[in-house]
């Protein structure tokens, strides 16, 4: 049956007694049978939270180091490092240089899929490979030249003309393969007629 406790004051119904002794030491008695020390545990919670800290520090770091700019120890630190200058192509200058230049590129790029690579002619394909690898240099310092001075006729036909060797040096690559492999097959019918 509930009771309201205000009741229970005012009719003095609850004597005013005293404490039994000893009770609060007998209180915290078993409040500490319930509740171990836990110093030992708050101890090493400190130790994580300050190797937490250490590795927050470590990790923001090495995050500042990697994605901060290189800057030069003799460089003044107000001047930025130079960018890499994004070139312009064929395809910025007109819609039908850039044609060309995606017809020539689409073509160099079939031509060289094409070619199958064996170690019978490896050292020719290498020949070539590197003779290419000069003309993509040599159109890439042309495409700087283009960006920095401006698109001039001379320019231009240089740069188209550099996609044509490219082109014409691997048809003459897929037509000597073509010769070698019909020579080699010549050889081993005559070697096998013997």
């Amino acid at each position: 049956m509930a009771q309201d406790i205000r009741d229970l004051f005012k009719d003095d119904k609850i004597s005013h007694e005293k404490m039994p002794e000893n009770h609060q030491q007998r209180f915290i008695k078993k409040l500490d049978e319930a509740f171990p020390d836990s110093s030992s545990k708050s101890k090493f919670s400190w130790i994580q939270i300050a190797a937490s800290i250490v590795l927050l520090i470590g990790l923001s770091f090495g995050g500042y180091k990697v994605f901060s700019p290189d800057v030069d120890s003799d460089k003044p630190t107000d001047v930025v490092v130079n960018k890499p200058i994004e070139t312009k192509t064929l395809g910025d200058i007109s819609p039908g240089l850039k044609k060309v230049e995606d017809y020539y590129l689409a073509s160099i790029n079939l031509e060289l899929s094409k070619i199958k690579y064996t170690p019978e002619t490896k050292d020719l394909f290498d020949g070539y490979i590197e003779q290419l690898g000069e003309l993509d240099e040599e159109y890439k310092r042309l495409s700087l030249e283009l960006t920095e001075s401006g698109p001039s006729e001379l320019t231009v036909n240089a740069l188209i003309d550099n996609l044509k060797l490219r082109l014409n040096l691997l048809y003459r690559l897929k037509s000597q393969l073509k010769e070698l492999t019909l020579s080699e097959a010549g050889t081993e019918a005559v070697e096998q007629s013997i």
